[in-house]
């Protein structure tokens, strides 16, 4: 015999499936936090390793809170005998790529993430006093190729002629913005076509301005690190999402 079956059958398997989907989307925020926090855990506590195969017993560390930051906190670190890193310098503001961290790719507006040795300062100024990188006054003729399609790619080239008939692309270094600056060797052991090129540590436009992919700075904090720097501790660069 057929009998008609109470409501309270259908409803409850739909007002359990209505909650549980509640309950999933409001950890939605929680869960997509995980990967963020996991990254940031790995990049802190990774950086003094990759930095320790480089040789390196300076380092500055550069923190972002999210991939897509367009701001960061700077601190210098440096290693002791007992080999503990101690910090330096701390809480420098700095401006990141206007698309974030994580370069892959020439021309994608990103910082590269990772651990990269520091290489020469230069600046169309002449040599800060006291300064003990190695430093190069730059002139009209000089440029960082950034073309993918070039043998010059991710080279600092002296070139007298015209630019725009030797490189698709390039970086002219006598530049208001790199009145002071410092190398960062990324992508450079070895050179590989259209990851990336003419990453500098420089001046910022201002705390609020985006860059192409470098980190830049106020004048004033990027002497500060600059006098700090002592080639003989081979300093170096790690960039990373903050703990």
């Amino acid at each position: 015999m057929n009998r008609r079956r109470p409501h309270g059958r259908h409803t409850y398997p739909l007002t359990h499936a209505m909650v549980a989907a509640w309950i999933f989307l409001a950890l939605i925020p929680a869960l997509a936090l995980v990967p963020s926090h996991a990254a940031a855990a790995s990049f802190m506590a990774s950086w003094p390793y990759k930095a320790g195969l480089l040789g390196a017993e300076q380092v500055v560390v550069v923190e972002a809170k999210s991939l897509r930051a367009q701001t960061g906190v700077l601190s210098l670190r440096e290693k002791q005998p007992d080999g503990r890193w101690t910090v330096v310098l701390s809480g420098i503001p700095v401006a990141l790529g206007k698309n974030g961290i994580a370069k892959t790719k020439e021309g994608d507006g990103r910082t590269p993430s990772g651990v990269y040795p520091l290489g020469e300062a230069f600046g169309t100024a002449s040599k800060p006093k006291g300064l003990k990188l190695q430093y190069r006054q730059t002139t009209k003729q000089d440029y960082w190729v950034d073309d993918p399609a070039s043998a010059d790619y991710n080279h600092w080239v002296t070139y007298s002629g015209n630019p725009d008939r030797k490189w698709h692309s390039f970086e002219r270094l006598n530049q208001p913005l790199y009145k002071y600056a410092v190398v960062v060797r990324y992508n450079d052991a070895p050179i590989v076509p259209g990851r990336g090129s003419a990453i500098f540590l420089h001046l910022w436009r201002g705390a609020d301005k985006p860059t192409a992919g470098c980190i830049a700075m106020s004048e004033s904090n990027l002497l500060k690190l600059m006098a700090a720097l002592d080639p003989a501790k081979s300093p170096a660069i790690a960039i990373g999402l903050a703990g």
